[in-house]
C-alpha cells in the first residue's frame, strides 16, 4: 500500500467511531498476557487506542496503561467509555510521553499503519532497555469453513491480508523493522495465535465489517451493495441464524527493546 493510501485508510475510522466501539471486538486475554510477559514491569503504553478496545482489557488486568490515540473522534470515544485512563492525542511517530517511561507498547490492529521509519525511533524512545513492543490483530479463523467462505464473498476490503491468521503471519512478521537502513533496535519477532470469539448476530457481524477501513473508503452505492451482499451470504447459512459465536484467533507479534 502507497504512503498516500495507508494514510487515507489509516485515517478513515474517525467517521466511524461510534460504530467502532459498539462493534470491534476485544481481544482474548490468554494473548494480552502472553505479549507483555517479558515485560519488565507493568507501565504500558496503548499506541494507536482507537475507542480503547485494548485499552479496558489492559486496565482490567492491572496494567498501569496510558492511551495514545490521532484521530479526535476515537479519542472521544475512549474518553467517554474509560474517564479513569489517561488518554493523550499524539501517533506513534510523535509520542507525547518522556524517554524511557513505559515497559511495554502494544498496538491493537494499528501497528500496521504505523510508519516505522519515523515510529521505529519513537517507540524504542520510549520503552526502557529490555522493553516490549507488541502488535495484537483480531483474525477470523477460516480454518472453519463457513468463515473461509465468508471472507470470499467479503472480499479483500472486509476481510483483507492481515485478517486471517496464516496471511497475518506473512504480513506481520517484519511490521517491527524500519523501512530505512536504520540499526535495529528490536530483537527477533515471535508471533502466536490465541483462540477468541465475538458473539454476533448477523446484523452485527455485517455492522463490523463494516467499520473496517477497506470498507469505509468505498463509495457509498459500492459499500451498501457489498455489505449487501454479505449479508444476503449470512442469511444462507445455519452456523449464522440467531446469535452465534464467530469462530477468531487473537494473533501477536511480540519484539524486545535491545
Amino acid at each position: 500500500m502507497d504512503p498516500d493510501t495507508r494514510h487515507l485508510h489509516a485515517s478513515s475510522f474517525g467517521t466511524a467511531a461510534t460504530a467502532y466501539a459498539a462493534h470491534r471486538p476485544d481481544y482474548a486475554h490468554d494473548a494480552v498476557r502472553w505479549a507483555l510477559h517479558p515485560a519488565p514491569g507493568t507501565r504500558v503504553l496503548d499506541l494507536g487506542a482507537g475507542t480503547g478496545k485494548l485499552t479496558a482489557t489492559l486496565a482490567a488486568m492491572g496494567a498501569a496503561v496510558t492511551a495514545v490515540e490521532p484521530d479526535p473522534e476515537m479519542l472521544g470515544e475512549l474518553r467517554r467509555g474509560l474517564p479513569e485512563i489517561a488518554a493523550l492525542r499524539g501517533s506513534a511517530e510523535s509520542i507525547p510521553l518522556p524517554d524511557a517511561s513505559v515497559d511495554a507498547v502494544v498496538a491493537g490492529n494499528a501497528m500496521h499503519w504505523f510508519d516505522m521509519a519515523v515510529a521505529g525511533p519513537e517507540i524504542a524512545r520510549v520503552l526502557v532497555p529490555g522493553g516490549v513492543l507488541a502488535g495484537l490483530w483480531n483474525t477470523l479463523d477460516d480454518d472453519v469453513d463457513w468463515v473461509a467462505e465468508l471472507a470470499r464473498v467479503s472480499g479483500p476490503a472486509a476481510i483483507g491480508p492481515r485478517d486471517t491468521p496464516a496471511s497475518w503471519r506473512t504480513e506481520t512478521a517484519a511490521l517491527h523493522l524500519p523501512t530505512t537502513t536504520a540499526p535495529a533496535r528490536f530483537g527477533s519477532p515471535e508471533q502466536r495465535g490465541f483462540p477468541h470469539g465475538q458473539r454476533r448476530t448477523a446484523d452485527s457481524l455485517v455492522a463490523t465489517l463494516g467499520t473496517r477501513a477497506g470498507m469505509l473508503v468505498m463509495p457509498e452505492a459500492e459499500r451498501t451493495s457489498a455489505l449487501a451482499d454479505i449479508r444476503s451470504f449470512l442469511a444462507t447459512r445455519a452456523e449464522t441464524a440467531g446469535e452465534f459465536t464467530l469462530p477468531m484467533v487473537t494473533c501477536v507479534l511480540r519484539v524486545r527493546r535491545l
